[in-house]
């Protein structure tokens, strides 16, 4: 079984002290991504602004205590993988591998759920193409649902590489805090989306 001893915090980003240039890259990257939210919660409430007629008429549509629920398993999916990154901070593969495995199916529920969504909106007519609302809508939230996804699919990995590997090392650990911070970046981001998206209506 993969495992090791505690690994020290102040080895957890980087070497002597020093951040990982892993973790610095991440944190750049994720300021990015940020940006390119921002620019779609600033289309979303311009737009809005100019029409809120067609905001209140489409915003009906939504499912809120669905959404509310979906909402609630990513959320609570970024505490599972706390757990996974405290887990591999102490060289434990295994607790950090059933963390992340649970917080990986947390996440494919709420793509389930979102899509399920999407179903149910297209089917009342809103679509991509039907109004302004609907093309904000559709891109927030499917912008979003790719970097889930994208997550989903960094979790495969690390998990697959503790399997793969004698022993767990330093760098799968970081590798483990990377994930970590991606993973709390986009759960962060939809907590904004949905609070603009549902309940600011």
């Amino acid at each position: 079984m993969a495992t090791t001893s505690a690994i020290p915090a102040s080895r957890l980003h980087g070497v002597e002290g020093r951040p990982s240039y892993v973790t610095v890259g991440t944190i750049v990257w994720l300021s990015s991504e940020l940006m390119f939210f921002a620019t779609l919660f600033a289309a979303y409430f311009t737009v809005r602004s100019v029409a809120p007629d067609l905001w209140a008429a489409e915003t009906e549509l939504l499912n809120i205590p669905f959404a509310t629920a979906n909402t609630t398993i990513l959320v609570l999916s970024s505490v599972t993988c706390q757990l996974g990154v405290y887990a591999a901070a102490k060289g434990n593969a295994a607790g950090m591998r059933k963390w992340f495995i649970i917080s990986f199916i947390m996440g494919a529920v709420f793509i389930a759920g979102q899509a399920t969504e999407y179903a149910e909106l297209i089917h009342e007519g809103l679509t991509i193409q039907s109004s302004a609302y609907g093309s904000l809508f559709y891109l927030a939230t499917g912008f979003h649902g790719l970097h889930v996804i994208g997550g989903l699919l960094a979790f495969l990995l690390v998990i697959a590489r503790t399997y793969a590997a004698r022993k767990f090392t330093h760098e799968q650990a970081v590798s483990a805090i990377v994930v970590s911070y991606y993973w709390h970046f986009v759960d962060v981001v939809w907590v904004a989306l949905f609070a603009a998206i549902y309940i600011i209506r």
